[in-house]
C-alpha cells in the first residue's frame, strides 16, 4: 500500500471517528435533556485519558448521563457511593480466601472498569480517596506486591454537591490536580424541565436505556482512532506560549493562594487539542485555549479565604486572566 493511500485511509477512519463522537450528542439526548457541555467535556476527557469532576446539585442527571455515554460508547460503567465508611478495597479490590482452592486470590474491586462512577467523592475520608490516585495516574492498582493494568479506556468520573458541605470531606489539591477537567451541571431551563417532565409523563423510565432508544454509536476502534488524531493536531509555538501565559498569570493574581501548576498548563494543552480536532481542524487556536480555560483550570485554583469571603470564584479569577492576558495573533 502507498503511503498516500495509507495517509488517506488515515483521513478516513479519523473522520469517521469524529463523526461518531459528534452523534455522542444526540444519542445521550434521547436520555438526557440538555447538557451539551457536559456531553463534550465527558468526550474531551476519553479522548485525553483524562478524568472529569462533575459537580451539580442532586437530580439534575449526573448519573444517568454517564450511563447513557457508556451506553452510547458500549462500555462498561460501574458506580460507586462513596460513604465515611468506604474502604479503600471497597474500590481498588482485595485479597480473599477461598475455602474450596484453600487459596488466596485478588477479587477485583469496581474501579476494573471503563467509567468508573465516584459518586459524592467528597463524602469518604482522604484514605480512601486516596485510594483512587494511583489507578487515575498510573491506570493501575497494586496488591499484595503485584501490580494489575486496569482497563483501557479508563476514566474516572466523580460527582460532589456543591452547596452540601455537611459530613464531606474536601479534595487534596494533589488529588484536584489529576482531574482533566471540572464540569458544572446547573439547573435545567424552563425549556429543558418541561422537556424532561414531558419525557416521564410520556413512560420515560431512566433506569432502562434501551427503552428509551440509547444505543452505541461509537466503540473502541474510534475512540482508538480519534485518540491518534488528536495526537496530530497542530499547536503553534504562539499558542503554547499563550497557555504558558495563561497558567502563569493565575499564579500572580491576588486573590490566588496557589495557581495553575505545570501539570495543569499540559491538561489545558490537551483538552484544547481534543475541542480543535472535534471542531474539524487539525490546528489548534487561541479561541480554542479560552473555550477550554474554565473546565481545565477552576479546580486547580486555591483562592484566599479573605477572597472567598468577598464573593471571589475560580471562573471569575479566570475571567479576569482571560481578558488581561494578550491573544496572539
Amino acid at each position: 500500500m502507498s503511503s498516500e493511500q495509507s495517509d488517506l485511509d488515515t483521513r478516513d477512519g479519523a473522520a469517521e471517528a469524529r463523526a461518531a463522537l459528534i452523534a455522542l450528542r444526540a444519542e445521550v439526548g434521547k436520555a438526557v435533556v440538555g447538557n451539551d457541555a457536559a456531553v463534550t467535556g465527558l468526550i474531551i476527557a476519553l479522548l485525553c485519558r483524562g478524568h472529569v469532576l462533575l459537580e451539580g446539585v442532586p437530580g439534575v442527571a449526573k448519573t444517568l448521563l454517564v450511563r447513557a455515554l457508556a451506553a452510547a460508547l458500549d462500555l462498561e460503567t460501574t458506580r460507586v457511593q462513596f460513604t465515611p465508611d468506604l474502604m479503600p478495597g471497597d474500590i481498588t479490590g482485595s485479597i480473599v480466601y477461598d475455602a474450596h482452592s484453600g487459596e488466596f486470590s485478588f477479587r477485583e474491586g469496581p474501579v476494573f472498569t471503563n467509567l468508573l462512577l465516584a459518586d459524592e467523592i467528597n463524602r469518604t475520608p482522604p484514605k480512601t480517596q486516596s485510594s483512587l490516585l494511583e489507578a487515575m495516574e498510573e491506570r493501575q492498582v497494586s496488591s499484595d506486591g503485584k501490580t494489575r493494568p486496569l482497563p483501557d479506556p479508563f476514566i474516572v468520573i466523580a460527582t460532589q454537591n456543591p452547596v452540601e458541605y455537611e459530613g464531606t470531606y474536601p479534595l487534596p489539591e494533589a488529588q484536584l490536580d489529576r482531574f482533566l477537567l471540572k464540569l458544572t451541571m446547573p439547573m435545567p431551563s424552563r425549556e429543558d424541565e418541561f422537556g424532561i417532565l414531558a419525557r416521564h409523563a410520556q413512560g420515560f423510565d431512566p433506569r432502562d436505556l434501551g427503552a428509551a432508544g440509547v444505543t452505541p454509536v461509537a466503540g473502541i476502534a474510534q475512540l482508538e482512532a480519534a485518540r491518534r488524531a488528536v495526537a496530530g493536531v497542530t499547536v503553534r509555538p504562539e499558542v503554547l506560549a499563550y497557555i504558558v501565559d495563561v497558567c502563569r498569570a493565575t499564579r500572580s493574581m491576588p486573590s490566588v493562594r496557589l495557581g495553575v501548576s505545570p501539570r495543569g498548563a499540559t491538561a489545558l494543552l490537551a483538552a484544547t487539542r481534543a475541542w480543535a480536532w472535534l471542531a474539524g481542524r487539525d490546528y489548534a487556536t487561541p479561541d480554542d485555549v479560552k473555550a477550554l480555560a474554565r473546565p481545565a483550570l477552576r479546580h486547580r485554583l486555591d483562592l484566599r479565604p479573605e477572597a472567598e469571603l468577598e464573593g471571589a470564584t475560580a471562573d471569575g479569577v479566570l475571567d479576569r486572566v482571560l481578558a488581561s492576558v494578550p491573544v496572539p495573533r
